[in-house]
């Protein structure tokens, strides 16, 4: 068995007829420059064409009947390919590892094969240099298919799938991620999808405002309820009444709005602000955050009981360092975004420019991109994104990229939040970006806690 291909019935019958190996050698042969070969079930390399030799610089000999890793050498190959896990790999951006010591950059595609009991067969794998980057082909996706949630990456697929399940449903749903993942477009997919979609969709950051006026924000408040409230106030509840409700940074509650809200989760009403009367809604709750809750119930600092009834669902999505492969796919989404309104249309990306968007850390994730591209859309010009045209800390002129962040000590995971902090303060120099990166959360968030613990930025 094998990936989908498009053939007529009768070649397999053509096949029996002459040379399968000739056969498949002719195919590598008429490949141009592009590098093919061909793995067994153990990936020993069983064919190695002329573009294979030029591309990588090893000859054939050097390579055949040994492991594919000989030659087909990259970080992400020792890791896995992924063609035994996905079936089909297409255009993945690699650095491959020349005879010569040198590198080059490539885009890899492959098929594996399988046997009658589902067992990896081997497969056939084609690399191409890498030139000037144009908009990748993505089988299978319309890159706004999915509510804005652009990715071809398998993870991505799973929380798709989540997504749609639980929309049909009214259960409460928890989604986790680093800041800039897009968990606020999870919440809206979730709502778009459900029999709700038609009714209000709320937001609102709980780290945003302190938690007097977040309570009123949330739950509303009466005339005369505190000084300046000269009328009667509706809170986001009321306003989402029919709809959804979206919860972000929900970790940020204080516990006092957190015994508040569990009345709203449990019962659907609450009290406004200075009220005496029971207000009743129809709202479907979805929270997100970048911290463990478990974590946060462990220091004293979130209710269990609350936790149990917002993760009815939880939904995790994973940070963009983790699918690379979306890197590019998602570029090109923000460059067409912003080719529409016509002050620059950008065709192609320098191989420079590619390289550095694929080899750079992500500490802000999709939001970080998104951002880089709009800045290369300011301080540029032309049909090319050039790598002079993005930020300094793309071009290795800025910030230490989180790749190169320390890490925290094991023993400070379970330590409360002061400590954890400080600890990411010493471990970065004090420098407060590269801290809030090691840490999870945003520079704002990281401000606001070291106020409240008290910790100047030296730690």
């Amino acid at each position: 068995m094998a990936g989908s291909w498009t053939v007529q019935d009768g070649l397999q019958t053509w096949l029996s007829g002459v040379d399968p190996a000739a056969a498949l050698a002719a195919l590598a042969g008429g490949s141009g420059e592009a590098a093919v070969f061909v793995v067994d079930r153990n990936r020993n390399v069983l064919l190695w064409n002329d573009g294979a030799r030029r591309l990588l610089g090893f000859e054939p000999g050097d390579v055949l009947g040994q492991h594919c890793l000989k030659a087909s050498r990259c970080a992400s190959c020792i890791a896995g390919c992924g063609l035994e896990q996905y079936g089909r790999v297409t255009d993945v951006p690699l650095t491959m590892h020349r005879a010569d010591g040198g590198s080059i950059r490539v885009r890899k595609s492959g098929t594996a094969f399988f046997d009658d009991q589902g067992q990896f067969a081997g497969g056939v794998e084609v690399l191409v240099r890498e030139g000037a980057s144009e908009r990748p082909h993505v089988e299978g996706l319309e890159p706004e298919a999915f509510h804005g949630l652009i990715s071809k990456d398998p993870s991505m697929q799973r929380v798709r799938q989540s997504i749609r399940g639980v929309a049909a449903t009214d259960a409460c749903v928890l989604v986790g991620g680093e800041s800039g993942t897009g968990k606020e477009l999870v919440a809206r997919a979730i709502h778009k999808e459900s029999p709700r979609a038609k009714q209000p969709f709320v937001a609102i950051n709980c780290a945003a405002l302190v938690p007097t006026l977040l309570e009123s924000e949330l739950f509303g408040h009466v005339k005369g309820a505190f000084t300046g409230a000269i009328r009667d106030r509706e809170g986001l509840l009321h306003r989402a009444d029919g709809g959804t409700l979206f919860l972000d940074e929900v970790a940020e509650l204080s516990l006092e709005l957190q015994a508040k809200l569990l009345r709203v989760v449990e019962k659907s009403c609450f009290v406004p602000v200075g009220g005496r009367t029971m207000t009743c809604v129809d709202v479907r709750l979805v929270a997100a955050t970048h911290r463990s809750l478990r974590r946060e119930v462990k220091a004293g600092r979130f209710r269990e009981d609350l936790m149990y009834r917002l993760r009815v669902v939880p939904i995790d999505l994973p940070p963009l360092r983790e699918r690379r492969g979306d890197i590019e796919l998602l570029t090109w989404h923000f460059i067409d975004q912003r080719n529409r309104k016509g002050l620059r249309h950008i065709d192609s990306i320098d191989p420079g420019a590619m390289r550095a968007l694929l080899e750079h850390g992500w500490a802000g994730n999709v939001r970080e991109l998104q951002n880089a591209v709009a800045y290369a859309f300011a301080v540029g010009s032309g049909p090319v994104l050039t790598l002079q045209e993005l930020p300094a800390e793309l071009r290795g002129e800025g910030e230490r990229d989180s790749a190169e962040l320390p890490t925290l000590p094991k023993e400070t995971a379970v330590e409360d939040e002061a400590t954890r902090i400080r600890a990411a303060l010493r471990s970065c120099d004090g420098h407060v970006g590269r801290a809030a990166a090691l840490l999870g959360m945003s520079r704002p968030t990281l401000w606001r806690k070291r106020r409240r613990h008290g910790i100047a930025s030296s730690g």
